[in-house]
């Protein structure tokens, strides 16, 4: 089969891509040396590199390593290592101690001696220092969560919730907004096929909406495949165009600016955008348009998540908790009480001249959704966050999946703090504004939940254990994470039996978010770091069959007609997709030494702690240990394959 020249192409700028190493990414930009398929380095008419070209060379090199020294992960693993170390050290004196009935040898003793009295004078006080202070924040943080829950039960009491100024039913088609639809994937052949039909099946007059599939797949045989799905919706009737960039500079955020730049887009008045994997169901436009008429100063109208694979398996189900709580609590109260909250990157419908009013998509970070939504309250727009409509999509359902996801989740956030400090400050809006944003959206919410997070309960908790002379009260070990984990599980309360699990889980999730966080806040080099989130698309290969069953004009299968290159290259990739399913994939467990290295420390202190007698702290340390060595065992979720 021949491919058509831009294919050609495709493929040797991706090849000239991977020969370059791809990127420097610390920065923000990327470097990638492009060779001409003609071009022989080895030509003797070679013109040599002049002195400024090498300088730069040599700065891009020095650029590379200083990012590689600099990366984040490897050094807070180091930082781990050090500390697992210092734990087993004093584990090992205090248990000689102990079973020696705290009779030592004289060399021993003055050592031991010695260490009481340097733990007692210079080494107890600031970690008691340390811990007051994170029990200040931890307690200022749960009563910011008992506020939103507060504010929950109000909007539940008094029934509200926003309402439509007009109704589409009894409007002639004519009069519809015109309704630009977007979906961004990049190599997801699991779920585009349901996730095109969701959009396309859109209960909006056809000439009134305009469906963008934005694929950024290097796949040329997913690119076949999305593209002949795309004619298909066309033969149907449905205005849907496929958009591939060659250069896929910016991720999501480059995607979606490069879509709104097309000369047809100021043709429309909203753009709705979904993920791959998210299918709205038909009426999701007439749902959520309706709120703009009369709100001009409307930008945003977001709706709520539901998924498809909540409980399939732990990990799943205690991902739900936290997502439940985010959209029934946070979006819910902060969209009521200020009209605003962050954007979810999805499902939601925006005001194409509010995105151009505050400046469109940019490529700054990886949170492009947060971005837009902190610049455009900044410019004074409203949205509304609307709680009674759903939008289906899928979970994580690998730890390595949610690790990733999670990592740039938080430290994304943490690079737009940095960013947009300075306008946050500038910015003409009310002081209460700038000051909820900073505090409570930014510092709150992102920076010092995960500190005091991971700071109390994985390095304080333990090195208490081996430092009597600081402590760690039990109510702030037991009774107030066990209250905060009950108020974040009452948007689902068939989650209750998980309760245990959850607060265990959080405090081991807290070493990814900190890592993040710091990543994000001192620019390291895992802080740019991209990887779409693996999905299964449970729902998609059932579909796909049932498609092609009930459409056998158009089936791949169909031996009896002549096919085109193009037919010919859907049917090869839908022969791989159907190989890759039908071949039992070698899944395997992967080794986290983070998660590792902490259950062995939290262990330790846990054998320190029984000899102590320390009732609660014992169990707590034993289970929390536990939880990290079912983690960094990869034991949770399904396995990577």
């Amino acid at each position: 089969m021949s491919r058509s020249a831009n294919h050609e192409f495709q493929e040797w700028w991706n090849q000239q891509r991977a020969k370059a190493g791809d990127l420097i990414t610390s920065s923000g930009f990327s470097t990638v040396e492009i060779d001409s398929p003609s071009f022989d380095r080895t030509a003797k008419n070679h013109r040599a590199r002049s002195a400024k070209q090498l300088s730069f060379i040599y700065f891009l090199k020095f650029h590379q390593i200083a990012n590689s020294l600099s990366s984040g992960g490897s050094r807070f693993y180091v930082v781990i290592k050090v500390f697992l170390f210092i734990v087993l050290v004093l584990l090992v004196l205090e248990l000689g101690a102990y079973f020696g009935g705290w009779y030592f040898v004289e060399e021993v003793e003055y050592v031991y001696v010695n260490w009481v009295e340097i733990r007692a004078g210079y080494l107890a006080p600031p970690l008691q220092s340390l811990t007051n202070m994170c029990i200040v924040l931890f307690f200022i943080q749960s009563l910011d969560r008992v506020v939103l829950v507060l504010g929950c039960f109000w909007i539940k009491f008094r029934g509200l919730k926003p309402l439509p100024r007009t109704d589409y039913t009894s409007v002639d088609p004519v009069d519809y907004p015109m309704v630009l639809l977007q979906i961004p994937m990049c190599n997801e052949k699991e779920v585009y096929q349901q996730s095109i039909a969701a959009v396309c099946f859109q209960d909006w007059p056809k000439e009134r909406m305009l469906v963008q599939i934005l694929d950024d797949s290097d796949d040329v045989d997913i690119q076949e495949l999305i593209k002949f799905e795309v004619q298909k919706w066309q033969q149907k009737g449905v205005h849907i165009i496929y958009v591939h960039r060659l250069l896929r500079t910016g991720y999501k955020a480059g995607n979606l600016k490069s879509a709104m730049n097309c000369d047809y887009v100021k043709d429309y008045e909203f753009v709705a955008i979904f993920d791959a994997d998210f299918q709205p169901e038909p009426g999701f436009l007439k749902k959520t348009v309706p709120y703009f008429e009369g709100n001009d100063d409307l930008a945003l109208v977001q709706t709520r998540w539901s998924f498809v694979n909540n409980d399939a398996n732990l990990l799943t189900r205690l991902q739900y908790i936290n997502l439940a709580f985010h959209f029934e609590v946070e979006q819910q109260v902060n969209g009521w009480f200020i009209n605003f909250f962050g954007f979810n990157g999805t499902a939601g419908v925006w005001r194409i001249k509010a995105l151009e009013n505050c400046g469109g998509w940019l490529e700054r970070t990886t949170v492009e959704d947060m971005d837009i939504a902190v610049r455009a309250h900044l410019c004074g727009w409203k949205f509304i966050y609307l709680n009674d409509v759903q939008c289906l999509c899928e979970l994580p359902e690998s730890y390595e999946a949610y690790k990733k996801q999670q990592h740039r989740w938080h430290s994304g956030p943490m690079q737009l703090f940095r960013l947009s400090f300075f306008d946050v400050l500038r910015a003409k809006v009310s002081w209460f504004k700038k000051a909820n944003m900073i505090f409570l959206f930014f510092l709150l919410r992102k920076l010092i939940l995960p500190f005091y997070s991971f700071t109390l309960f994985c390095i304080i908790l333990p090195l208490t254990m081996f430092f009597p002379e600081a402590q760690l009260p039990t109510w702030v070990v037991c009774y107030i994470p066990g209250v905060m984990s009950i108020m974040n599980i009452l948007p689902a309360p068939q989650s209750f039996p998980f309760i245990v699990p959850y607060l265990l889980f959080e405090n081991t999730m807290s070493v990814t978010k900190f890592n993040a966080m710091i990543s994000g806040l001192f620019q390291l080099g895992s802080s740019y770091e991209w990887v779409v989130t693996k999905k299964l698309g449970r729902a998609s290969e059932t579909e796909l069959v049932a498609l092609m069953e009930e459409d056998p004009k158009t089936s791949l299968v169909n031996r009896g007609h002549q096919r085109s290159s193009s037919d010919s290259a859907v049917l090869d990739g839908f022969n791989k997709l159907e190989v890759d399913k039908k071949t039992k994939k070698v899944k395997r467990n992967r080794l986290y030494r983070k998660e590792l290295a902490l259950a062995f420390i939290l262990l330790a202190a846990s054998v320190r702690s029984l000899l102590s007698a320390h009732g609660v702290h014992f169990y707590f340390l034993l289970f929390q240990g536990i939880t990290f060595l079912v983690v960094g065992l990869d034991l949770i979720g399904e396995q990577v394959s």
